[in-house]
């Protein structure tokens, strides 16, 4: 029987990283002197590490049968993610 606290500190966490990986991709996008190229590479970097505290701390990926993760069903958001991604920016170059 696992033990749940009352004061959420796991969820307070989450939180504060979201904050500080989204500052800090506006910091690169907006008061840095990198190309275009990089700047846009940064962004995803982040985005990308910003998903997965999403993923383990809001949406309680561990949470499923014995902590274990459905490595199916997440091969699945991610092929998702990815299409609509590039889709979208496929769509908007051309």
């Amino acid at each position: 029987m696992e033990h749940h606290s009352k004061y959420p500190i796991g969820h307070i966490i989450g939180f504060l990283l979201s904050i500080v990986l989204t500052l800090v991709a506006l910091y690169v996008a907006l008061y840095t002197n990198l190309s275009k190229t990089v700047i846009i590479w940064t962004i995803g970097f982040f985005a990308f590490l910003q998903a997965g505290v999403q993923l383990f701390m809001f949406m309680h990926v561990k949470e499923g049968e014995n902590g274990k993760i459905n490595v199916s069903n997440m091969i699945y958001s991610i092929i998702i993610a990815i299409v609509v991604v590039y889709g979208t920016i496929w769509v908007m170059h051309y």
